[in-house]
């Protein structure tokens, strides 16, 4: 057998690298906001007088913890992304040149939670530069922002700031103007056309009811992959020899008793202070973690080396460390005894078993922490692992008669061994598709990512079924139940599988959702003008008039083209059949798309005067929606549903993102029966 030596150090780095990449948000932290009129940023303006009339202006955006604000930088065609950011300039004839284009500061480039494209936005603060020729000594200058504020979970309605501002050349000084819009009474008229006659406390009672992962999950998961790791070749032949060494060899039975969960509170601690660094690495800057986790090059280095260990776990080679590292270890446990001999010989183990222990680790922590507070959930998951590692060599010193119920080593650890290849070499694709997505390539589709995992289940299912064989496999016996059943849920996993090769509403598998690549990134073209196909009026009054035609209630839809956490409530409630069923029967669907960037005919463009006052400018449809939303329902997340009649009476209170489709159900049917007893 061949056997690859890993130095120390490259292990090392190996392994921090590898931790660092599962951190990447598999999960998404959703945390819903109070409903109100949420803002996150603040703008202000300064501006440097130059030469020859001259000015250097610069808007400063100042950003809540959390949020983060778009790059004005244009999202290439077929991508998805935020509405960028962008300022423009009003002013009169001639007063002014602009002198090249708008420019921002650094920034930052990451892989986006949201939309699984690599973009560039701001934290905390941004800053957009412009010089300007200015050609009056009194001049007055319009700035107009157009932005959209996101975090982890969201992207808010886009909103505009405009600052106006005097400039005195002469005395190189400027003032800030205060606004003063006169509302016209078609302006008025609009207002007013935007508010409705709502009966009913349009307050949302259901909370965001996303099930964030906690840390005692986290934990739970690392648990299960340290049970898994001690069925393997490198740790369960060691754990009755472990055990009788502390027993039997220690002067008296409460010493052993003592140095073995001595020993398993040392392997508990050494896999804790593999998470260190990372808390390290957050101190100094909270976005290293997801900065690793989205660059290509290690995306394509994390494919090769999980690649790697599948072939490694198949049996045509071994990844060991050096011997002469766990040699000396062993040597330095023998001669200094005591306590740090214990420490010692529970290092040896942690070395030893890297090649069995290591992949497992990465695997499952995987789809575990998320780049936001992934260093102390990092060591919730590392803790797990620990303890799922030390619990035998405490527990069975406790109860040395355990021992004999253990099952003895044979060919069903190398089985084992060969299934969890099968699992890595699925997972060394998500990792070669997290670096498809970043750069577009184009090489894996959905379609096509999940045809491979069907191509590796299938092999498996081959395997488990003793069709096809690898090389530490012993002579063909019978088949056990354990190994038949593992076979047939291989093959109903990829039959499972099947229907995400094709374009119809069952292509989504909910219970992967968030491992394949996005239901967009298709080799299919998706064009449909209602969510899963569904009739959706994009206008209100269009809607309303509708419903009242048809004598069916309303489901308002506040949604967005940029909203994901609306995909997800499409994907998978809606596609629910029982949710589907009653949205397409029982419901006239309103979707209002409050980014949609789409210019309103110029006579339905106006001036809006916010109800704190101000001016807020409706040039887009996505600007009428989204305030059509915050003037009625003082709400401005999205997904956010209302069902009411045809005369504004609602139904139920409003909710915002539901991933439970049975109370999302219930809410639907509860609309229905309020609906049916309003009409007697």
């Amino acid at each position: 057998m061949y056997s690859i030596q890993v130095k120390f150090k490259q292990f090392l780095l190996s392994l921090f690298l590898l931790v660092s990449f599962l951190v990447q948000a598999q999960f998404e932290q959703n945390q819903e906001e109070e409903n109100q009129m949420e803002s996150h940023l603040d703008f202000d303006l300064a501006i440097d007088f130059q030469e020859e009339g001259e000015i250097n202006l610069k808007v400063i955006a100042t950003i809540d913890k959390g949020w983060k604000l778009p790059s004005m930088r244009e999202i290439p065609e077929g991508e998805d992304g935020p509405i960028p950011t962008d300022i423009s300039f009003e002013f009169e004839e001639n007063a002014f040149e602009i002198l090249g284009e708008t420019t921002e500061s650094e920034g930052i480039e990451a892989m986006d939670p949201i939309f699984n494209s690599f973009l560039k936005h701001f934290k905390k603060e941004a800053i957009f530069e412009q010089k300007i020729k200015v050609n009056d000594e009194q001049a007055l200058l319009g700035i107009e922002i157009y932005f959209m504020i996101c975090n982890d979970v969201k992207c808010l309605a886009p909103d505009i700031n405009f600052i106006q501002v005097q400039l005195d050349m002469k005395n190189q000084s400027f003032a800030l103007v205060e606004q003063e819009v006169e509302l016209s009474e078609e302006d008025q008229a609009l207002t007013e056309s935007l508010k409705i006659d709502l009966k009913g406390d349009a307050s949302t009672q259901l909370e965001d009811e996303e099930e964030d992962k906690s840390y005692a999950t986290i934990f739970f998961l690392g648990f299960i992959g340290g049970l898994i790791a001690l069925l393997t070749p490198c740790v369960f032949p060691m754990i009755p020899l472990t055990v009788s060494f502390f027993t039997k060899g220690a002067r008296t039975r409460k010493i052993g008793l003592i140095n073995a969960v001595m020993y398993a509170v040392f392997i508990l601690a050494i896999y804790l202070l593999l998470s260190i660094p990372f808390h390290l690495l957050d101190s100094v800057n909270p976005e290293i973690l997801n900065n690793i986790s989205t660059n290509t090059v290690l995306n394509i280095v994390f494919f090769t080396i999980f690649l790697v260990f599948a072939i490694s776990f198949f049996g045509y080679f071994e990844i060991t460390l050096p011997n002469s590292w766990s040699n000396r270890l062993d040597q330095k446990a023998s001669s200094v005894g005591g306590v740090l001999g214990i420490f010692f010989m529970a290092l040896t183990l942690a070395l030893v078993s890297f090649s069995c222990t290591g992949p497992i680790l990465g695997s499952l922590l995987g789809g575990s922490l998320t780049s936001d507070g992934g260093a102390t959930q990092l060591s919730f998951g590392m803790g797990g692992f620990g303890l799922a590692l030390a619990l035998p060599f405490g527990l069975f010193a406790l109860f040395p008669n355990w021992l004999n119920s253990l099952p003895k080593s044979g060919g069903w650890m190398n089985t084992l061994k060969v299934v969890l290849g099968f699992l890595e070499l699925g997972l060394a694709f998500k990792f070669l598709s997290n670096a498809d997505l970043v750069e577009h390539w184009g090489l894996l589709p959905r379609e096509v990512f999940i045809g491979i995992w069907i191509i590796i289940g299938a092999a498996m299912a081959l395997y488990l079924f003793g069709i096809i064989r690898f090389p530490h496999d012993g002579p063909k016996t019978k088949l056990g139940k354990p190994r038949i059943g593992f076979g047939i849920i291989t093959i109903a996993f990829v039959i499972y599988l099947i229907p995400g090769l094709t374009n119809t509403e069952h292509a989504n598998l909910k219970l992967l959702s968030g491992f394949p690549p996005p239901l967009f990134y298709s080799v299919y073209e998706k064009d449909s003008s209602g969510p899963l196909g569904l009739k959706a009026y994009k206008d209100f009054d269009e809607g309303v008039a509708a419903a009242k035609q048809s004598g069916l209630p309303i489901l308002l839809d506040f949604t967005g083209w940029a909203c994901v956490n609306c995909r997800k409530m499409e994907e998978q409630v809606w596609s629910i059949p029982e949710v589907y069923q009653v949205i397409q029967d029982d419901y006239i669907l309103i979707s209002l798309y409050v980014d949609d960037r789409e210019k309103l005919p110029e006579e339905l463009q106006f001036n809006f005067e916010r109800p704190k006052g101000g001016v807020k400018r409706i040039e887009t449809i996505g600007d009428k929606w989204a305030t059509f939303q915050t003037v009625n329902f003082q709400n401005n997340s999205q997904p956010y549903y209302v069902l009411m009649n045809s005369n504004f009476e609602l139904l139920n209170s409003p909710v915002g993102y539901t991933p439970n489709a049975n109370n999302f159900l219930s809410w639907l049917i509860q609309g229905t029966e309020k609906f049916e007893s309003i009409d007697e």
